[in-house]
């Protein structure tokens, strides 16, 4: 499980990875892109991206989302 801080006007390049991406947003709201639809998200939606779908993010005001990635994105363990 991943807490992200988002600033307003960040964008969030499209890509995939082979991960399934489950999202809650705690806070604000921006506008997801996944496959070839698009949405906006408010505070207390959720999403789910199946692994190697391509999708990116565009921050429409500071945000707070929470993730969580099945299998566990190695990349994301803390260094030990």
């Amino acid at each position: 499980m991943t807490e992200f801080l988002l600033r307003k006007g960040a964008v969030l390049p499209r890509h995939a990875h082979p991960h399934e991406q489950t999202g809650y947003l705690l806070r604000s709201r921006l506008r997801l892109s996944i496959g070839t639809e698009q949405y906006e998200a408010t505070a207390g939606d959720g999403w789910c991206i199946a692994g190697g779908v391509e999708h990116g993010a565009d921050i429409l005001e500071d945000s707070v989302a929470i993730e969580v990635f099945s299998p566990v994105r190695e990349d994301y363990l803390p260094e030990t």
